[in-house]
């Protein structure tokens, strides 16, 4: 573990290798070379042959931390320090722009090295008094000063800097990858607090405020963004609290034969009843669980409350013969899912055969390692079988859905919606069906809201649909009068034909 030097020394530490690690020492190395020669001969130009380079490598240079502890006591220092000299800072957060989608394209293992790339380019920018600290999410965090004046200007140029270094192609593997790079700073002398966390936040709200209007932006922090993040805080934690105290609830929604309106199963939906506000979107929740990577943590909520309902249906004598939930690419990419699944399965007495795998297409189209693919195919291997949602609006290719074990696509509503009434969206769910049955894949259109709309399914061969139309997402409390309700209706109109 290496020493921290006094204040004193780290001082001069670092204005020494200023003096010996800009370019300005290239201009006057001959001079200092002959001049050493013709001082003391030979033995001072070894030494001075020497020792340069040796000097060059022991005094500070740009560095990244590791960890986010150490980092942050490192910050700390380097911030006491440049206080303590009255020096203005800027605190600068850099990261690439759609870190998840980067991630879920090129894995977790390219994504380390393409951040270990990113931080190698911004030392080779920075000079020696600067540093660089690696923080988690692949986030890295600048701080850097300029004489005694820092200021706005100075602190844009030097993020415009950083952002062209970084920005140059990377080749991963045989592929080049053009990435983009969004910055946020605050300056030390507008620090929103007096603690190093509240500077570092300042600069992470920014970072987040360039991302929403990047990419390859830039901002500087305002009060606006702390009070925004506040907020975003705030349902982070009440989104995270809502997970384990019940809030966080399982409603359904039946998918039915097309055909003969048979109940083949229900889609679980994740709704949030907050004891204040009422029932929270996902659109609303979805995004906030997603950023404090609380995905897994939703769907194994999700899978228990399927698993119970299940059982219940069982005891109340109602057939369901499967329920679907949603899998979101960070479960998919754990490599104990798989056994996961089966060892909860045992637990609450249930076939594999009654839980489908959900995937979203963009899941499947975006997969380029193989992680992704074992858990599905693992769980298909289970007996488990698995819908590929949102067909259509992705790119997966016909040899995805074989890759994947896909058992059903579901027909995206963009499709569906009056396909009765116009001949071009007709024409488009044929051309889907007759691509699946062509696979010997089963069908399930989404979204349909009409009668109208039901019969033309049926009649051009959809397996199953599911929509508003037929009925809307429901708590588990009213999924067995439903049940009982369109059954005994069912069973109505049997006798009318037959009378």
């Amino acid at each position: 573990m290496r020493r921290k030097l006094p204040g004193n020394l780290r001082q001069i530490a670092s204005r020494a290798a200023e003096a010996i690690d800009g370019p300005q020492i290239l201009a006057f190395l001959p001079a200092v070379v002959l001049g050493a020669y013709w001082i003391g001969g030979e033995p001072w130009l070894l030494g001075v042959a020497i020792g340069l380079p040796l000097l060059h490598l022991l005094l500070p240079k740009p560095r990244a931390e590791s960890e986010a502890g150490s980092a942050a006591e490192a910050i700390e220092q380097v911030l006491s320090d440049y206080a303590r000299d009255r020096r203005v800072a800027a605190v600068m957060v850099l990261g690439f722009d759609d870190r998840e989608g980067l991630r879920e394209r090129f894995g977790a293992g390219a994504m380390e090295i393409m951040t270990a790339e990113f931080v190698e380019r911004l030392q080779a920018e920075l000079r020696g008094r600067d540093h660089v600290f690696s923080m988690s999410d692949g986030l890295v965090c600048v701080i850097t000063a300029s004489g005694k004046n820092m200021d706005h200007k100075a602190a844009l140029r030097l993020g415009e800097r950083m952002q062209r270094a970084v920005e140059k192609p990377l080749r991963l593997d045989r592929a080049v990858v053009h990435l983009t790079v969004s910055a946020g700073f605050c300056l030390t002398s507008r620090n929103p607090g007096k603690s190093v966390e509240a500077i570092y936040e300042a600069a992470s709200a920014a970072f987040r405020e360039a991302q929403n209007n990047g990419p390859s932006a830039i901002r500087a922090f305002d009060k606006g963004m702390q009070s925004s993040r506040a907020v975003q805080g705030l349902m982070a934690a009440e989104a995270a609290e809502a997970l384990e105290n019940g809030e966080m609830r399982a409603w359904f929604q039946p998918q039915v034969s097309a055909v003969d309106g048979v109940l083949s199963g229900f889609e679980v939906l994740a709704r949030w009843i907050h004891p204040e506000r009422g029932l929270i979107a996902p659109a609303e929740f979805l995004p906030v669980l997603e950023g404090a990577r609380l995905l897994p943590r939703l769907g194994e909520v999700m899978r228990q409350e399927a698993y119970r309902a299940l059982r219940a249906w069982d005891g109340a004598g109602v057939e369901v013969p499967s329920v679907a939930v949603n899998f979101s690419a960070a479960e998919l990419r754990d490599p104990a899912l798989v056994d996961r699944i089966r060892w909860e399965l045992d637990h609450h007495d249930l076939g594999a055969e009654r839980l489908t795998i959900e995937v979203l297409e963009t899941v499947v189209s975006t997969a380029v390692d193989d992680s992704v693919a074992l858990s599905i195919n693992g769980l298909a291997k289970l007996g488990c079988s698995v819908d590929l949602d949102d067909f259509g609006t992705g790119h997966a290719s016909i040899t995805s859905l074989r890759r994947f074990a896909v058992r059903r696509i579901k027909i995206d509503r963009s499709f569906v919606m009056k396909l009765d009434r116009d001949p071009e969206q007709h024409q488009m769910v044929v051309a889907i069906l007759g691509l699946a049955e062509r696979l010997g894949l089963e069908t399930l259109a989404e979204g349909v809201e009409t009668m109208g709309e039901q019969i033309c399914l049926g009649e051009i061969g959809c397996n199953y649909v599911q929509g508003f139309g037929i009925a809307r997402p429901m708590a588990f409390e009213q999924t067995i009068d439903w049940i009982k309700s369109r059954t005994e209706k069912r069973i109505d109109r049997a006798e009318l034909r037959k009378a």
